[in-house]
């Protein structure tokens, strides 16, 4: 018999009720977690101070400002772009310039298409009816990888529209900057990419994102944040996977009846009776089938 306890529901949990978790499975939760990890990433770069500082390095540009108001990141409110274009971190730089920052760990994917694909999509969703193409928004495309999918040997590749004839560089206003933690070139950008595949990060001359790091990790705010968002995307792939399974089921429903029905025409050619047909088969099905004679 129940205790009292659980009549009253002190205790006991709703099949559909979700538990809150300790500050120490929270903890447990996101230890393993590293900065080129996407839910990781989200968290830390949806800082101003972080970003900067990772694009400070990137685009070897120690005066860059990253406006702190402008940064939108995938689950963010204000994401008007829809989950088709990755949004890990879009900022506004002092000078206007939007930069998108994408990290990636599965090597899939025909990874220059994806960016070309973002950088339409930012570009089409910064622009205005009316707009002179000079007032074309110019944009960087930061992709950061765990892998050398251009397979030179280097850090970092810098893709700029050229003429083949001459190798003269155009100024399109577009700008694709691929970095990976592959290759380690004993530069300061390699040293910055080491810091993407660690658990902990406690560098000096990263200070933004050695802090922003820890206390995502080791304080109740920071864990909660990473916490809340990857409980966000779960849900978001259980629920994507119960409409896709669905989906499929629906499918799968109709060829399976197609294929029912087109056993029965058969029968009902080689001169099967009504009566024989329905030994085999649902009513429905046989009307269909002489239906379709």
């Amino acid at each position: 018999m129940p205790s009292d306890r659980n009549i009253r529901g002190e205790s006991a949990t709703m099949p559909n009720e979700k538990k809150e978790l300790s500050f120490e499975e929270k903890i447990a939760r996101v230890k393993d977690y590293r900065p080129i990890d996407d839910t990781f990433f989200e968290v830390l770069a949806a800082e101003p101070g972080v970003c900067q500082e990772i694009l400070q390095i990137i685009l070897e540009d120690p005066k860059l400002i990253v406006d702190p108001e402008s940064i939108i990141v995938q689950s963010s409110k204000r994401n008007l772009y829809g989950r088709s274009v990755r949004l890990d971190a879009l900022c506004t730089l002092g000078d206007g310039t939007k930069c998108n920052i994408e990290v990636q760990r599965s090597d899939d994917d025909d990874h220059l298409r994806r960016a070309r694909f973002n950088a339409s999509s930012i570009t089409v969703r910064e622009s205005s009816p009316g707009d002179r193409f000079e007032e074309v928004v110019n944009l960087y495309i930061v992709f950061i990888s765990e892998f050398d999918f251009l397979g030179e040997g280097r850090t970092i590749y810098h893709v700029e529209s050229v003429i083949l004839e001459s190798g003269a560089v155009i100024d399109d206003g577009l700008h694709e900057v691929f970095v990976n933690t592959a290759i380690n070139d004993d530069t300061k950008i390699a040293d910055l990419m080491s810091c993407f595949t660690k658990k902990e990060v406690n560098d000096s001359r990263f200070p933004r994102m050695s802090e922003a790091v820890k206390r995502l990790k080791t304080t109740e705010g920071g864990v909660s944040a990473v916490c809340s968002l990857t409980q966000q995307y779960m849900d978001a792939a259980r629920q994507e996977g119960l409409e896709e399974g669905l989906s499929q089921g629906i499918s799968q429903g109709i060829s399976q009846g197609q294929s029912v029905l087109a056993d029965a025409i058969h029968d009902l050619h080689a001169g099967a009776s009504r009566e024989e047909l329905l030994k085999k088969y649902d009513e429905r099905t046989v009307e269909l089938a002489f239906s379709c004679r």
